[in-house]
């Protein structure tokens, strides 16, 4: 019996088949890039992913997580930045099958509708969601999660004012743009050198649902289900298909450590924090954001 299915049967029998989550940036035939992929590759990831997968939102992976049993292989299924040729052919795709997604956009450049400098520099100012494109895709049900004001990375960031404005008002500027709340973060370039501990803790405390990072490894059940590793869509179909499938690669990878705790999660004893960062309530006061059942049982 191949490794793989064995590991995968061993997994099912013990409820502890990890939830997957995959992002991709821009899906187009034209003006391919290292973060494009074509249309007919996105599409037969999609269907594969129909007949292998539980394709679900972020609070299902996460009420999956924290239920501490789970034996159906799950993938939820997100998007960065806010390319406008998304809304052509691979968001109507997904709202027509029905497959949740959650779709993170960077929001400076879709007010000031700025392409982004990785793009620039390559000679590609390709064009950015509009406000209205965001409000038609609430209306078609797809969740909208923040992505910092300037694609910022928030690994070099210290200063807790500049955290404070690319990470929490430019997430509020959204929900008043599409007159929804905004739950969900993900980190701009999404290694672990880009990622920030503040801004974990920052999030925790304005109600958000999770915080999404982009440098592979999958959910344990049973683990921390604030913080969602992602898997890069590659264009490699065979890629994906091995990082999706037990890959001993993708099972090594560890989450990053925000937070020292000396609790399990049965809340037994006090978690030890790392210092929070301090913000005065004058720049970002403290706001009442919907909690859902799935942030409700990862609460401490």
């Amino acid at each position: 019996m191949p490794y793989r299915t064995w590991r995968r049967r061993c997994l099912a029998a013990q409820g502890k088949v990890p939830a997957y989550a995959i992002f991709y940036h821009r899906i187009s035939d034209d003006h391919t890039n290292p973060w494009t992929m074509t249309r007919d590759q996105f599409k037969r990831q999609i269907d594969w992913f129909q007949e292998e997968f539980d394709l679900v939102s972020l609070a299902e992976l996460q009420r999956r997580v924290d239920s501490g049993f789970n034996d159906r292989p799950t993938l939820a299924i997100t998007f960065d930045d806010g390319y406008a040729e998304n809304c052509e052919y691979a968001l109507p795709l997904l709202i027509e099958r029905g497959i949740p997604v959650c779709y993170f956009v960077t929001i400076d450049n879709i007010t000031e509708q700025c392409a982004f400098p990785h793009d620039v520099q390559q000679g590609q100012e390709l064009p950015i969601n509009s406000i209205e494109s965001l409000r038609a895709l609430v209306n078609s049900g797809v969740e909208i999660g923040a992505h910092t004001r300037t694609h910022i990375d928030l690994g070099k960031v210290s200063d807790p004012l500049l955290l404070a404005d690319e990470v929490i008002l430019a997430s509020r500027e959204i929900e008043e743009l599409i007159d929804q709340p905004v739950q969900y973060f993900a980190f701009p370039f999404g290694q672990r050198e880009n990622l920030n501990h503040g801004v974990f803790s920052m999030l925790r405390e304005h109600g958000f649902l999770g915080v999404c990072s982009a440098y592979g490894g999958w959910n344990n059940i049973g683990g921390d289900s604030f913080h969602i590793q992602r898997i890069h869509g590659d264009p490699s179909f065979e890629r994906v298909k091995n990082w999706l499938s037990f890959d001993p690669r993708i099972a090594r990878v560890k989450p990053y450590q925000y937070e020292r705790r000396s609790v399990r999660r049965d809340g037994q004893s006090a978690p030890t924090e790392l210092s929070p960062l301090v913000i005065p309530e004058t720049i970002v006061p403290k706001t009442d954001l919907p909690v859902t059942a799935a942030r409700q049982t990862t609460t401490e």
